[in-house]
């Protein structure tokens, strides 16, 4: 490892962790592209899809348990939707790391784009206004949050992804959760997730230790910088910016699998 890289691999953890902590996602929306098209422009060696996978699976759980602290606080932290959707997507994420050492780097992107799309266009679909509801009024539909929790646990832990970013989504647009619930609340099952995806990276041999190391370092830096910007910010705001984030990741992963 040479300075360059260090700098290059921290800087790609510091801006995905500071954008984590701020959306509520655990931040391979962000990094998962960066770790694969930044290093070759610094004439650094490309890492691969499994080697980006294993690395942001492990970040990722320190990424988003750093949010996680910084949102403690405030009453934002929903602990039904934790335990429901965090027993669900655990076990899913336990699958989907497993299975995914069997898969080539192709459908491993292959997987990643679908994700970005389906998640890219949910944050489009019109939601219902449920900022104003109490944080302790919120309710909602306990089955449905498993399944799904389930299905994002297995699809997220082929990519090493916790899921944050299609987690966010399903509970602002299907499950009708309040916004900075949905951020707070996203990041703590994205933890759960991201504990069965750095097992399953792990016991498959697809993590690089020393990337994976400077990452973690730069996002217990950035995460908590990320979530007290999080809380000050209009949530519209919030809403359009991880929309256009994971609209834009998606099309440039599709242009790359279909080029």
């Amino acid at each position: 490892m040479d300075l360059t890289f260090i700098i290059v691999v921290f800087a790609i953890g510091f801006i995905g962790s500071f954008l984590s902590g701020m959306l509520g996602v655990g931040g391979s929306i962000i990094k998962y592209p960066m770790l694969l098209y930044i290093p070759p422009l610094f004439g650094l060696v490309a890492f691969t899809a499994h080697e980006v996978s294993g690395i942001s699976a492990v970040q990722v759980l320190f990424a988003s348990i750093a949010g996680v602290w910084a949102y403690r606080k405030g009453g934002y932290l929903n602990k039904q939707l934790i335990i429901y959707m965090g027993g669900a997507i655990l076990i899913g994420s336990l699958i989907g790391s497993y299975g995914s050492s069997f898969l080539s780097e192709q459908a491993v992107n292959v997987v990643y784009g679908i994700l970005a799309v389906i998640a890219a266009v949910m944050m489009f679909v019109p939601k219902k206004k449920m900022d104003d509801v109490p944080l302790n009024e919120v309710t909602f539909n306990k089955p449905l949050a498993a399944i799904l929790a389930l299905i994002v646990g297995i699809a997220s832990g082929i990519v090493g992804a916790a899921g944050g970013f299609l987690l966010v989504p399903i509970m602002l647009t299907v499950l009708h959760i309040p916004t900075r619930m949905t951020i707070a609340t996203s990041l703590a099952v994205t933890f759960i997730s991201s504990i069965g995806g750095s097992v399953g990276k792990i016991a498959t041999g697809q993590v690089d230790y020393w990337p994976a190391a400077i990452m973690i370092v730069a996002s217990l830096l950035a995460a908590p910088l990320g979530a007290k910007v999080g809380k000050r910010m209009n949530t519209r705001i919030l809403q359009v910016i991880l929309a256009l984030l994971i609209a834009g990741t998606a099309i440039k992963i599709w242009i790359d699998i279909l080029t």
